[in-house]
């Protein structure tokens, strides 16, 4: 079943949670009992993250360097296999076009179509380590729009169907200049045919509310899924800024760093949070709240079960 028709036809908001492919050397027993403790609220679908291949520069026997290309986690085509053989959830790969030409786009698009997946998120995907601006590859994506636009194209080409996804900052992408211009570039997307909306993690529900309607003013109308990540550590008040360039709101800094000695208090703070926003957000009309898991389980167990 598509997204977009769990959407309309749930009588109630639902959780769903994205999942990241783990390092290779990991079996599929260990991968599903991983994910099993999340089947008990029934999330309709799971995203499937991916990552863009690393690269690493190898001496040759001449003196210079060549480079190869270094992926350091199963695939997530191979996790939504795995996912789809245990699970009755729908799995939503991640489709980054960083990295990617659009000839090797459309030969994973053939392989999703093939294994019945209906469901996918058109993501540009982050620049390289080192890298200042982003640089897409050659006959590449340089905006999420155009890998939207790309789909549409091969669904028509090829007799298939995805329901496309796409991501929002409610805070702005880095790159904008303002958020009125992310805006603008995220209207483009649906423009070109995206189906729904899953936005970055936030601490401060005004802050989703706020973006929410400003989209609507801006004629954005399809579903707006807020996102929501936990935080686990003192630590995190000072990594996910910097890495997301989003706000933590000064109660919960000073409140993570007044325990910053205490793992477990700093885990506890956390996750009640997160727990608080999410009973919010169900009490303000969203038709879902979408959990970046990271790998990580208990914490967002104890949340889903307060509030679904």
């Amino acid at each position: 079943m598509k997204i977009s028709e769990i959407l309309t036809q749930s009588p109630k908001p639902f959780p769903s949670i994205e999942i990241v492919p783990p390092l290779k050397g990991i079996s599929k027993e260990e991968l599903v009992s991983s994910i099993e403790p999340f089947m008990e609220f029934c999330p309709p679908y799971i995203n499937v993250t991916c990552h863009r291949d690393e690269y690493e520069f190898r001496p040759e026997a001449d003196g210079s360097y060549t480079r190869h290309a270094v992926r350091r986690r199963i695939s997530e085509t191979a996790v939504c296999g795995a996912i789809q053989s245990h699970f009755k959830a729908e799995v939503v790969p991640h489709l980054i076009g960083a990295g990617m030409t659009r000839e090797q786009m459309e030969n994973q698009l053939h392989d999703l179509h093939f294994m019945g997946i209906e469901n996918v998120m058109a993501l540009r995907g982050d620049c390289l380590v080192g890298e200042k601006r982003f640089t897409p590859e050659p006959g590449g994506y340089r905006w999420a729009s155009e890998l939207v636009e790309d789909i549409r194209s091969f669904e028509k080409e090829q007799g298939a169907s995805f329901c496309v996804g796409v991501g929002a900052y409610p805070e702005k992408h880095f790159e904008a200049p303002n958020l009125e211009m992310d805006i603008e570039n995220l209207k483009r997307k649906v423009e070109k045919g995206a189906d729904y909306i899953i936005t970055q993690m936030f601490f401060d529900n005004a802050v989703f509310y706020e973006f929410r309607d400003k989209c609507r003013q801006a004629g954005i109308t399809v579903p707006i899924i807020p996102g929501l990540k936990p935080l686990s550590t003192a630590r995190q008040v000072e990594i996910l800024p910097e890495t997301f360039s989003l706000d933590i709101p000064a109660e919960l800094v000073r409140e993570m760093k007044k325990h910053a000695a205490d793992k477990a208090v700093c885990y506890e703070i956390g996750a009640r949070w997160c727990a608080e926003q999410c009973a919010d957000l169900l009490k303000n009309d969203v038709p879902a709240v979408h959990f970046y898991t990271m790998g990580k389980s208990d914490n967002i167990i104890g949340i889903l079960r307060s509030c679904f």
